[in-house]
């Protein structure tokens, strides 16, 4: 079964304390057992043109669309999401078979 990718990218709103919704989500991830991994960064990089405002990248690993998609459903992240999406001004979301291009060295 190949792994089950989440990727969602944001611009939060303005008057937000990001690092509450940063400190929420990594507590939910871990809590949730079915999350295989969680990366986030912030854009520090990229030319404004080509970020069209977006500032944040949260990636989460699944090792099956099922456990993704008991993510989703389940109460915690329900709850979650409803915090999150609050406040967000703008946001991409992206769920998708992962395929391996290049694995990792040895």
């Amino acid at each position: 079964m190949e792994e089950f990718k989440h990727l969602v990218v944001v611009k939060f709103k303005e008057e937000v304390v990001v690092e509450d919704i940063l400190n929420g989500m990594e507590k939910l991830v871990s809590e949730m057992d079915t999350v295989k991994s969680f990366v986030w960064g912030k854009d520090i990089e990229s030319q404004e043109m080509l970020r069209q405002g977006f500032t944040h990248a949260f990636l989460m690993t699944f090792k099956s669309k099922d456990d993704f998609t008991a993510f989703i459903s389940h109460p915690k992240h329900m709850e979650f999401s409803a915090t999150f999406s609050t406040a967000i001004d703008k946001i991409v979301l992206l769920d998708f078979p992962a395929v391996l291009a290049k694995p990792p060295p040895a």
